[in-house]
C-alpha cells in the first residue's frame, strides 16, 4: 500500500483528530517514552488548543485510508515559555542562545509514525512537510537522547544536536535544522554555554 504525506491546516489535522491519537498511543507506548493510553488522549485535548499557536502547520501521512503518521510545529514565541520543558531549555542553552535560535524559530512538537510504518521513510517526509520552509531555515526540536531511532532520522536528514544537556530527568536535547543558522556553531563546536 502506499503512503501519501500531506501538509493540513488545523480544521483538517483535526478531523484526524481519532487517527492522530491512536499514532500517538502507539508511536509513544514504547520506551524511551512509556506513555500510557491517557496520555494520547491528552495530546488531542492539547492539539485543540495547539492549532491555534501562531505559525501552525501539520502534516499527516495515510495509508489505505488510516492515518500512520503526523508532526506539528509553530513558530516559538519571541518572548520564550517558561511552561512544559521550555524553562529547562533556556537554562541550558542560556538567554542569548535562547532567543538568538530559537524564538521566532519554527518548533517541531510533535512527530510520530505508527510502528508498521517505521523504515518507510514516513518520518523523514513528515519532519519535511513541516519544518521544509521554516523562516530563514530557523527550526529546532527537542526530544529525549534516550530516543535513539528518533535521533538517526533527525541527524540522518541532517538536524544538528546542540551539545549541552537539557536539565531534568527526561534525559532532553536540542537539535537544529539543517538550514538553522545556528547549526554552523554547534557543527563548530562553539554551540554550548
Amino acid at each position: 500500500m502506499t503512503t501519501e504525506v500531506e501538509t493540513v491546516g488545523p480544521e483538517e489535522l483535526l478531523r484526524y483528530a481519532e487517527g492522530v491519537r491512536d499514532v500517538y498511543a502507539r508511536a509513544f507506548a514504547e520506551p524511551p517514552w512509556n506513555e500510557d493510553p491517557a496520555a494520547a488522549d491528552e495530546y488531542v485535548r492539547r492539539l485543540a488548543r495547539d492549532v491555534l499557536r501562531p505559525g501552525f502547520t501539520a502534516a499527516v501521512s495515510m495509508s489505505g485510508g488510516a492515518v500512520t503518521g503526523f508532526a506539528t510545529a509553530w513558530i516559538t514565541p519571541e518572548v520564550f515559555p517558561a511552561d512544559r520543558s521550555y524553562g529547562q531549555v533556556a537554562e541550558a542553552l542560556g538567554p542569548e542562545r535562547t532567543r538568538a535560535w530559537l524564538c521566532g524559530a519554527l518548533e517541531v512538537d510533535e512527530l510520530a509514525v505508527a510502528p508498521e510504518a517505521h523504515g518507510a521513510g514516513v518520518g523523514a517526509a513528515l519532519l519535511e512537510a513541516v519544518a521544509g520552509h521554516a523562516p530563514g531555515g530557523r527550526c529546532w526540536l527537542l526530544t529525549s537522547v534516550r530516543a535513539e531511532a528518533a535521533l538517526r532520522l533527525y541527524e540522518r536528514t541532517g538536524w544538528r544536536r546542540v551539545d549541552v544537556p537539557v536539565p531534568g530527568k527526561a534525559a532532553l536535547v536540542v537539535l537544529l535544522g539543517p538550514g538553522h543558522p545556528g547549526g554552523a556553531e554547534v557543527a563548530a563546536g562553539t554551540g554550548g554555554r
